[in-house]
């Protein structure tokens, strides 16, 4: 008797199992199509496009001029000089402008720079673009080393017609420590020996 109630309980966990696969294998047939319909029916599209990207010809807007002003400062501890060799510009939407920041590693030290941008008013943000800018990268100078660095942009046409001046603001941070590139003495820099 015992032997009839182990091979039963064998045949319903083994029936219980073929079931299991088979509902798992229905749900992987059935539930794409319905989320997808769902999703039409919501109107979330959450497939992207099987056709190529066509960018959009940029127009530029001249109607419109925005005045663009640059600021930059150091974060404590930054020894280098850094300021916008331009303070203001008066650009068109949808214009590519570039301009250029100075820098110069007063130092003894090279030292790894990282700028962080800044758009007041904040609402403005989405609408510059950068399309090259010093702040995507680190900046590494040497003791003494001056560098010109680029910033290209272009203001959306979509920015609201109320917002008649953007200032762009950078602040730069040593980031030397936190880098492969540790402070190091230039390589022109003579050590004194410490005779104490």
């Amino acid at each position: 008797m015992a032997n009839v109630d182990k091979e039963g309980d064998s045949r319903i966990v083994l029936k219980l199992i073929v079931l299991v696969v088979v509902m798992f294998a229905a749900a992987l047939w059935a539930m794409p199509p319905l989320y997808y319909t769902l999703c039409k029916v919501l109107g979330i599209n959450t497939r992207t496009s099987n056709v190529a990207y066509q960018a959009e010809q940029v127009k530029v807007d001249t109607s419109r001029t925005v005045k663009v002003q640059f600021v930059a400062t150091n974060s404590a501890g930054m020894v280098w000089d850094f300021h916008p060799n331009t303070v203001q510009v008066e650009v068109h939407p949808g214009e590519p402008t570039k301009t250029t920041f100075f820098a110069r590693n007063p130092s003894g030290l090279k030292i790894t720079g990282q700028a962080v941008p800044s758009v007041v008013p904040a609402r403005a943000t989405e609408f510059f673009h950068k399309t090259e800018c010093f702040c995507f990268n680190q900046q590494i100078l040497e003791a003494g080393q001056a560098v010109n660095m680029p910033l290209v942009f272009i203001i959306d046409q979509a920015l609201p017609a109320d917002i008649h001046t953007i200032t762009l603001s950078y602040t730069l941070y040593d980031v030397t420590n936190m880098t492969n590139e540790g402070a190091t003495p230039a390589p022109d820099e003579k050590t004194v020996p410490n005779n104490s």
